[in-house]
């Protein structure tokens, strides 16, 4: 099997985006690296970081793999739990308060990092799989704890769907939510809001 089609695969086992380092543990050198980039066989996405050309990497996949640490938050964990149908112009990304800022600035996808305290960004974290690829999101529970939080940044009628879904939801976790509204300081908002339904 020649050299590009090991390359491909690799490419294709890890979303369709590698790092510097990966291309390099099969074999492809940085003046390979460059000619790739020269044939437009590959292509940057970021300082470190190459997606084929011919393979559309799915928006999920790209962040997790560029950004392993952050979360999908919001108005993104709002729609893939079907508690809005609103689709937001950008990814928004749970990331440490303390991270690099300029790390964000990537021309694809759309991101809209939200900067967090680290003792805010590790509960509540669930995963879900895209392409084989790992992909975190805030769980449902702590999704509706951040909608409250976020009440007066959000639209009312995707604010007033996001609680009717979750309130009608089956998978909701009222133990876990009453949980996270006490460590986030929301525990009267969520009996306003949730509790008189429950």
């Amino acid at each position: 099997m020649d050299k590009f089609k090991v390359v491909k695969k690799e490419f294709q086992k890890n979303g369709g985006i590698l790092k510097t380092a990966e291309l390099k543990d099969c074999n492809i050198s940085s003046r390979q690296i460059k000619k790739l980039l020269d044939d437009g066989v590959i292509s940057r996405v970021k300082h470190g970081y190459y997606e084929l050309s011919d393979y559309m990497a799915r928006e999920e996949v790209v962040i997790a793999r560029l950004f392993p640490k952050a979360v999908i938050y919001l108005e993104s964990a709002l729609l893939h739990y079907g508690y809005t149908d609103r689709i937001s112009t950008s990814w928004q990304i749970a990331v440490n308060k303390n991270s690099e800022k300029t790390q964000y600035d990537i021309d694809y996808p759309f991101i809209t990092p939200f900067y967090i305290k680290s003792e805010f960004l590790d509960f509540g974290i669930g995963t879900f799989e895209v392409e084989g690829i790992t992909v975190k999101i805030f769980d449902r529970d702590r999704t509706i704890c951040d909608t409250l939080r976020y009440e007066k940044k959000l639209e009312k009628e995707v604010f007033n769907k996001a609680i009717q879904s979750y309130i009608k939801d089956d998978k909701k976790n009222i133990r876990n939510l009453f949980h996270y509204a006490n460590v986030l300081n929301i525990k009267g908002k969520v009996q306003t809001y949730i509790g008189v339904w429950l």
